[in-house]
């Protein structure tokens, strides 16, 4: 095998083994397709946001009746730091509306800072007793991309 061909081979590989191809049969093969799906690093709710332009990763503390959001990319592997200074999630819990008001948290070991940081959290003592509710954030831009409408349900996410 010429050099060429060695390396249009490996580059045929590479291209396979990306994000959302993995080598395996397809719909088109008679077998279910693949699923596509991403882990979030801190056992969370993912919210995808766009065609996976970013996502939200939503950790429930029921102990502190807390939530913690992270801001990440599209594969759930890299912080996004946003200029937001806080944002808030319209919930339902068991037919009653509620509100989360995230507020961004500074972090001086990382240099993150109000205005530039990628962790937000919420306080509501209905946290402490709510395991499942429906969620709509109005509004949310990152890096110059205005998402709005965003809705989920907690703890499945929306992808």
């Amino acid at each position: 095998m010429n050099t060429s061909t060695a390396a249009a081979t490996a580059l045929l590989f590479a291209l396979l083994a990306g994000c959302g191809q993995d080598g395996s049969p397809s719909a088109q093969d008679g077998a279910p397709a693949h699923k596509h799906e991403h882990r979030p690093p801190h056992g969370g709710t993912a919210v995808e946001l766009g065609e996976e332009a970013f996502h939200l990763e939503l950790v429930r503390d029921a102990a502190e009746g807390s939530m913690t959001c992270y801001v990440m990319d599209g594969h759930l592997e890299n912080f996004i730091r946003i200029a937001a200074p806080g944002f808030t999630v319209e919930a339902e819990v068991a037919g009653t509306k509620q509100a989360l008001d995230f507020r961004a948290v500074p972090n001086a070991a990382t240099g993150e800072k109000e205005g530039d940081t990628s962790q937000f959290d919420a306080k509501a003592g209905w946290l402490r007793t709510a395991t499942h509710f429906s969620g709509r954030i109005p509004g949310l831009t990152i890096r110059g991309a205005t998402f709005t409408d965003i809705r989920f349900r907690f703890p499945e996410g929306n992808e």
